[in-house]
């Protein structure tokens, strides 16, 4: 067949090798070409230059930050629970009873800010098929979001999308959305944070890779129709710094359509219940391209594919805009052909579209030397021959420099400790009740009330308690808790500290459930990769957090890093989000925040210091950044999770809450509002320390009456610091320390509390 007018195929590569490629445009550095030259002996043809670029992005290469990412293994604990670790679409963990749990988190920040109902519902999406590639079915949902200041012009235009967007495609799936977190600052205005997590339930045996074994194998499409929507979505626009032209990106952006993902799920499943699939891999970010070199990379090496029987929903498309499309709900598979048939059947049956598109070859000893081979044509032509390991494993890797910035110190000396407290009672109960109203910190239901969190009948706890919870199947109690965490203050303060501080905040609301955590995954949100200061803040952060998770014995199955967080020159505050996943034995002893039973006695756990650095007191009262964050002390955050987990099983315990943000006087205020009961405490020393602090490895807890002896025995037992400061009943939050006291009526509480985030979407 002769060659198409003006396609690039690999022969005419080789006669014209100094056709000039627009590599730069792909965001592909000079040196990043050259070694594609180099690896091929020629000039990439086009199809080629889209495959390298796409897949040697920032986004889908992690080039920047393997070196530091690397240390996830090599200091991972010991962990019989782990079946799959890092490297496959999400971490896999047994969970007991011959079942499994997969989760992951994932980051649509930039498509999130260009389009934010379809950036945040295709964020959604893909998450989902993530976990439905592990061979698991998707269970529920959570999100972690941040936007710039509540009351600005760009945040009443993002958040609402946002919102609309994962409660679109999460709702249509049928998909609970169980927990999550929301937070305000001004370094997010350009760069909202939208990060997903899913969680599916498996059994050990249903487990599935992305590999594509056995020569002869059909390569297999299936699932919605390619179009131009998405071309480089995720993978472009989260591998560059964004600008004021970030607008004119919005044809990057895909578009979703849950419909059609609710039909791949339920297909998909069948089909891995019918033993028809060897080989499965989702097309996210890099679509296509992704897809075909990774189950090559992970199988024999060889594949071959037909590009031209790719179904398109516009034929106008080119090789290249085929490879780079991200058009959402697509799966590919590698199936026997003695199975084939049946395969297409099964998708017949749903409505799915599924088409042969190649098939799996072998390699001689040469070629799988190099790395494979991966040959596509295009009506004949060849377009692509190249090794697929090279765009899939052997990517460039960035020893990036970095150096603590030089305004570090005057950050850290600007003590917030010295800012002005209140001078009475008066304004310590305003600041209170200011602290709670805060946007981040008040009540989160006008985004949560659009969300479904009890479909599939399955959820035992949601927002806005610590954590999520559901039971894992219909024929048992045992359950999974799952909490996300992340405090871009405390990270900007000390990018070490901070982490391990939203790493141990994630730990305690999954043991304040009852649940006793085992395993995390990470969404790692910063600027530039090429600011020196931005790469410290990176490196301290993931050492951080490999060093904690070694510590308590959770490995990090597997996560996200999301970089160019910045507009300009200006980067967010570094957002290390960390979700925690633990195991429950049995739902009905879970635990909830809400103190909801009178007479029960409330104990504070652990040690309270005077620790206000990037606290939400200082934040909200002073508008202040600086000093230090609270020291992490991780042995006390484990020994403080065993009481919660062991008080839950015991039956001790009425409810608990961890003392995070707002410190002590906002965890009561909040267990009072969500139990309709009020609670009377004594504080002894300094109550402005006692109310504000932030300190870590605390709780309050609400002890079951007549159960004080055994739950103060059993935090002796682990040597947790415990005191009983007071008692639920009545209608007010009332605070009694030396020098006075403070009263504050549930409705203050309420309406403070509740107050926020309506105000401030009125009329939006």
């Amino acid at each position: 067949m002769s060659e198409a007018p003006g396609l690039d195929t690999v022969a005419v590569a080789h006669d014209n090798p100094d056709t000039p490629q627009p590599y730069a445009e792909l965001g592909m550095a000079k040196d990043e070409y050259e070694r594609v030259r180099e690896i091929l002996g020629r000039r990439p043809t086009s199809a080629e230059l889209a495959i390298y670029s796409v897949m040697w992005s920032e986004h889908c290469s992690y080039k920047s930050s393997k070196v530091h990412l690397r240390q996830f293994g090599e200091k991972a604990p010991e962990n019989d629970a782990l079946l799959v670790g890092m490297g496959e679409n999400a971490g896999v963990v047994d969970v007991g009873d011959g079942r499994a749990v997969t989760f992951k988190i994932e980051s649509h920040n930039h498509p999130s800010y260009v389009e934010p109902h379809q950036g945040a519902a295709t964020g959604v999406g893909g998450i989902v098929r993530d976990i439905l590639t592990m061979g698991a079915r998707p269970v529920a949902v959570m999100d972690a979001l941040r936007f710039g200041p509540a009351d600005a012009d760009d945040t009443k235009r993002v958040l609402p999308g946002v919102v609309s967007g994962i409660s679109f495609y999460g709702n249509c799936l049928g998909l609970p959305n169980i927990g999550g977190e929301i937070g305000f600052g001004a370094g997010y205005i350009g760069n909202p944070l939208v990060n997903a997590l899913c969680i599916g339930v498996m059994r050990h045996e249903d487990i599935k890779l992305a590999q594509a074994p056995g020569p002869g194998n059909k390569v297999v499409l299936f699932g919605s129709t390619t179009g131009p929507d998405g071309i480089g979505g995720a993978s472009v626009l989260a591998s560059a710094t964004f600008d004021d032209e970030s607008h004119a990106k919005r044809p990057s952006v895909q578009v979703g359509d849950p419909f059609m993902e609710k039909l791949l799920i339920e297909c998909s499943l069948e089909l891995f219940e019918k033993d028809l699939v060897v080989g499965i891999q989702d097309l996210g970010a890099a679509g296509v391209s992704c897809a075909t070199t990774e189950l090559a990379a992970g199988g024999t090496g060889g594949m071959r594919v037909q590009l031209d029987r790719v179904p398109l929903r516009d034929h106008r498309l080119t090789p290249e805009e085929i490879l780079m499309s991200e058009s959402q709900e697509r799966m590919m598979a590698i199936v026997e052909p003695a199975k084939l048939d049946e395969f297409l059947a099964t998708c017949d049956k749903w409505q799915i579209l599924a088409t042969e598109i190649g098939e799996v070859t072998d390699v001689t000893p040469e070629e799988a030397e190099r790395g494979g081979r991966l040959v596509m044509t295009w009506h004949g032509e060849t377009v692509v021959d190249m090794p697929p390991r090279t765009a899939s494993d052997e990517g460039p890797v960035y020893q990036r420099p970095y150096a603590r910035p030089a305004s570090q110190d005057a950050l850290q000396a600007d003590d917030a400790g010295k800012l002005s407290r209140p001078s009475d009672d008066a304004e310590l109960r305003e600041q209170v009740l200011r602290v709670l109203g805060a946007p981040g910190v008040g009540d989160p239901t006008w985004v949560t009330q659009q969300y479904d969190s009890y479909v599939r009948g399955d959820t035992v706890v949601s927002t806005p308690h610590d954590a999520g919870m559901i039971r894992v199947s219909d024929d048992s109690q045992r359950g999974v808790a799952l909490s996300t965490d992340g405090n871009g203050r405390f990270t900007r303060l000390d990018p070490y500290t901070g982490t391990q501080l939203a790493y141990a905040e994630a730990y305690r609301n999954v043991a304040a459930t009852g649940a006793r955590p085992l395993a995390v995954t990470n969404c790692l949100n910063f600027g530039s990769p090429e600011d020196p200061g931005v790469m410290w803040q990176f490196a301290e952060s993931t050492r951080g957090l490999a060093d904690a998770c070694q510590q308590l014995g959770t490995p990090v199955t597997g996560g996200n890093v999301s970089f160019y967080n910045q507009t300009g020159d200006v980067a967010i505050n570094p957002t290390p989000v960390i979700g925690v996943l633990g195991v429950i034995d049995d739902v009905r002893t879970r635990l909830r925040t809400a103190f909801d039973t009178d007479g029960a006695r409330v104990f504070l756990l652990g040690e309270t210091r005077p620790e206000f650095g990037g606290s939400a007191w200082a934040d909200t009262v002073h508008a202040h950044l600086g000093g230090l964050p609270p020291r992490v002390d991780l042995a006390a955050e484990a020994a403080l999770g065993e009481v919660l987990a062991a008080s839950a099983e015991r039956g001790l315990a009425e409810a608990a809450h961890d003392l995070s943000d707002g410190g002590l006087a906002i965890a009561l205020a909040e267990s009072a509002v969500r139990g309709g009961r009020g609670v009377r405490v004594t504080v002894d020393g300094d109550v402005f320390t006692a109310l504000f602090s932030e300190s870590g490895a605390r709780a309050v807890v609400a002890v079951r009456p007549g159960e004080e002896e055994a739950f103060v025995a059993l935090a002796n037992e682990h040597g947790v610091p415990v005191e009983q400061i007071g008692v639920v009943g009545g209608e007010a939050l009332s605070v009694t320390h030396p020098g006075g006291a403070v009263e504050i009526a549930l409705t203050d509480l309420r309406a403070s509390y509740e107050a926020a985030l309506p105000a401030l979407m009125d009329g939006v």
